[in-house]
């Protein structure tokens, strides 16, 4: 990893200041500090950054800034019980061009996922994520991404990137790795008609701010196939955030931590991004919900289940239920309580595709197939495996 992309922290003072506590997040964590050498990675399961990058956003309210505030919020909280290893790798400053930090940021992210490190980012614009996605270009594999935002991020694709567009830059660039979208928490207002008629015929998934606070646990298998996920921080609403310029509606902050914890969870979640950081006009307020945040992705990730395959069935119970002229086989993990529906294979797939003929589902979704209603995840995962 070229360590040149990173300036180091200036937290000698305030590291040095946190009472000796062992379990502080602050005393355990690797923090990459000035005076100091690069971290070690061995044995990391888990690198945060960030990315002073915002000159895509005509709305970015702030020409520089920083995450200390964050920084500071995070490392004097307790971690749990957790044995897991984490690093702070310092920031990613800006390059002489966007081009130029989007380089650093796809590097870093693949030489991460190469050492099975799994990158968490403190970004600036969310445009950001596009360079998060492109790390993926050399794995041989597609990639479900899963992005909490009040818009869907499509965009004008023929016109150059901006953080409401790099979504569709994802479908329409090559190499095309993008193999499903999900959308959690969107605000019809602010998506056209035109967007949501795209996503439905691309069979992504969206689903509505109010649907998810209704009842957050419907994302978890949503998250649970995702390879990678971001956030919006401005999908948080402006009471909680406590800035003007943000949204008066979003989600509280115990429904944006439950989704960070679902996404952690999630067995196949190999990086995770928190943009818009520059967005926050309270950094009292909003830097202790977004260092919550972290808090809680990290607990997610230490409840891991890895059992996103079937290679043990003795511990599944398999269930069959005929609904019209299909067979929908549902699988339960004896393990965790969670299901599965198979999709059905298909000899159009293309080789990389064959891992995601397991689509995470609900209990509700095999009580639905059991009333002869088939559940509408399930009929796009095929008609999108059958283009």
């Amino acid at each position: 990893m070229n360590i040149d992309f990173f300036k180091p922290l200036a937290l000698e003072g305030f590291l040095e200041s946190l009472e000796k506590s062992p379990s502080l997040l602050g005393n355990q964590i690797r923090v990459y500090i000035e005076g100091e050498g690069f971290p070690n990675l061995e044995q990391v399961q888990i690198a945060i950054f960030g990315v002073v990058e915002n000159r895509k956003d005509p709305k970015a309210p702030h020409a520089y800034f920083d995450f200390t505030a964050i920084r500071k919020e995070f490392y004097q909280l307790h971690a749990g019980n957790w044995g897991i290893q984490i690093a702070d790798l310092g920031d990613i400053m800006l390059g002489d061009s966007v081009e130029d930090t989007y380089f650093a940021v796809k590097s870093v992210v693949f030489e991460l996922l190469k050492q099975n490190v799994i990158p968490v980012i403190l970004g600036g614009s969310q445009d950001l994520a596009y360079a998060q996605y492109r790390a993926y270009d050399d794995y041989g594999s597609m990639v479900n991404y899963v992005n909490v935002d009040s818009r869907f991020d499509l965009g004008n694709t023929e016109e150059a990137i901006t953080p409401t567009s790099f979504v569709g830059k994802m479908v329409v660039n090559e190499p095309y790795n993008l193999f499903n979208y999900s959308n959690l928490g969107y605000q019809t207002y602010f998506n056209s008609q035109d967007e949501i008629g795209l996503l439905e015929k691309l069979y992504f998934d969206a689903y509505r701010l109010g649907e998810v606070a209704q009842d957050v646990s419907i994302v978890e298998p949503v998250f649970r196939n995702a390879n990678m996920a971001t956030i919006d921080i401005t999908s948080v609403e402006a009471g909680v955030l406590g800035g003007e310029d943000l949204l008066p509606n979003g989600f509280n902050g115990r429904e944006i931590c439950a989704i960070a914890r679902y996404a952690g969870i999630s067995d196949e979640l190999s990086s995770f991004g928190l943009y818009h950081l520059d967005h926050l006009e309270n950094p009292k307020n909003s830097a202790k919900l977004v260092s919550q945040i972290l808090w809680y992705f990290l607990e997610g990730v230490t409840y891991r289940k890895n059992e996103n395959s079937l290679a043990s069935k003795e511990n599944f119970l398999k269930y069959q239920v005929p609904v019209d002229n299909d067979v929908l086989i549902f699988y339960k993990s004896n393990f965790s309580g969670r299901w599965w529906i198979e999709i059905p294979y298909s000899s159009k797939f293309n080789n990389k595709l064959e891992e995601h003929t397991l689509l995470p589902c609900t209990y509700q979704d095999y009580e639905e197939a059991c009333n002869q209603n088939i559940p509408e995840r399930w009929w796009k995962a095929r008609r999108k495996n059958e283009l």
